[in-house]
């Protein structure tokens, strides 16, 4: 069996600058909103639908957008999701539900801020799902866009494989559920509210990580934990730029006076307010461990070199007697006291090792060691 080897997976760790993950901070921070990044074409568009009331609900895999156009008007709830971001599809059933073209640009984009906007009795809001990817250890994000109508709901996802809303389809499947007998607007409060939460699972993932990285700094301080703390610094960035703008996008709905929200539903969007506002304070929290922890390292890393230069200086001081002394008895003088005594070599030996004892007792009683 032929195996192709790959020296450059194994050889990027001999590297130093990729042990501190500079790709990732091109990845993080080289996002700028004035230039409009292609997206590439979703390859396969998952299109469910469910259709429900009080009393039923259908669950339905459509195999295009025209499909849903049916839903248009309904006087049952359409949740309309799809997973897979296709120029035309969206053009299609934008135009069909009369959502306007500066939604449709906001839904193609990519990299956008987390934002609420209403547009002509629309509700229109985007954010970012959270994932926490064990394999590398870092956090990804997937663009989300919820698009909320009198009837029907349409949510816009990247990747059709994933998602936070299983528990919310289970809900669905309730006939006495919440869920059920509400509007759109809580079906979109559900949404969100489970889209926060699953904030918290991934920030559960860092926090072992800071736990388990705060352990090892205390233990020994080296290079790879200098990397591990700029790595996570790195991902709790990510953190707070997808947590923080979100506390304006739940407070747009709270003041929302849109006729598609209910009186009732606005103190569900305060709970989600509450969470948010948790989750971006447990980030800032994490944030400080890590200065704080960096901090830790730096003065790890100086008390290491501190008693190195000790160590070396109590060496110095033992041995600068020695030195004086053979020193002076090594001068080209002929007259020296007890050059010529046979006793000399012995006495001179003898010194050199007295003065060091009794500098060493010295240090000892003053504590310098």
């Amino acid at each position: 069996m032929n195996v192709k080897l790959k020296p450059e997976k194994y050889l990027r760790y001999l590297v130093p600058l990729n042990l501190f993950g500079t790709h990732r901070t091109r990845e993080i921070l080289q996002q700028n909103p004035t230039i409009s990044q292609k997206r590439e074409e979703a390859k396969e568009v998952v299109i469910t639908v469910h259709d429900y009331n009080n009393e039923l609900i259908r669950v339905r895999v459509m195999k295009s957008v025209e499909d849903c156009f049916e839903f248009y008007k309904s006087d049952t709830i359409s949740w309309i999701n799809i997973g897979g971001i296709r120029k035309e599809d969206i053009e299609k059933i934008c135009n069909h539900f009369n959502i306007h073209p500066l939604i449709q640009e906001d839904i193609l984009s990519m990299n956008q801020r987390p934002k609420m906007d209403e547009i002509e009795k629309v509700l229109f809001c985007l954010l970012n799902m959270l994932y926490y990817n064990d394999t590398t250890n870092s956090v990804e994000q997937e663009q989300l866009s919820i698009v909320v109508g009198k009837n029907f709901l349409i949510s816009f996802q990247e990747d059709p494989s994933r998602d936070v809303f299983d528990l919310l389809r289970e809900k669905l499947k309730l006939n006495n559920s919440r869920l059920r007998q509400g509007k759109t607007d809580y079906l979109c409060y559900s949404m969100l509210d489970m889209i926060v939460d699953h904030y918290f699972l991934v920030m559960e993932k860092l926090g072992d990580s800071i736990e388990a990285l705060e352990e090892e700094v205390i233990r020994g301080s080296n290079t790879r934990n200098l990397a591990e703390i700029n790595r996570l610094r790195k991902e709790l960035i990510v953190l707070k730029r997808n947590t923080a703008p979100v506390r304006e996008l739940i407070n747009g709905f709270i003041r929302s006076e849109s006729d598609l929200l209910d009186d009732s539903t606005t103190k569900y969007f305060k709970d989600v307010y509450d969470h948010i506002i948790q989750a971006h304070d447990l980030t800032e929290n994490y944030r400080d461990m890590m200065i704080n922890m960096h901090d830790l390292y730096i003065n790890n890393v100086n008390l290491k070199m501190n008693e190195v230069m000790k160590v070396m200086a109590i060496v110095t001081c033992l041995l600068a007697p020695a030195t004086v002394i053979g020193g002076v008895f090594g001068m080209n003088f002929e007259s020296i006291p007890w050059l010529h005594n046979p006793y000399g070599f012995f006495g001179a030996v003898a010194i050199m090792l007295f003065i060091p004892i009794w500098m060493l007792v010295m240090f000892r009683r003053r504590g310098w060691f």
